[in-house]
């Protein structure tokens, strides 16, 4: 995933409490779980991501 990819998506996720994951894009956020910008709830039926500190830092530098 390409840097304005993964700042696009942070930004809609730090905009919310957290995020529904979005049909489809489940292998973007488990990429951005991966590198640690983000958590994923699979609890629910409808997954939801919100930020970690190390993604706000990472959008917060960008």
């Amino acid at each position: 995933m390409e840097r304005s990819e993964i700042i696009a998506l942070l930004e809609v996720i730090n905009q919310q409490v957290s995020s529904s994951i979005l049909g489809g894009m489940e292998e973007e956020y488990e990429e951005l779980e991966s590198m640690g910008l983000i958590t994923i709830d699979r609890k629910s039926v409808q997954w939801a991501a919100a930020m970690t500190p190390e993604g706000n830092a990472y959008l917060g530098h960008n």
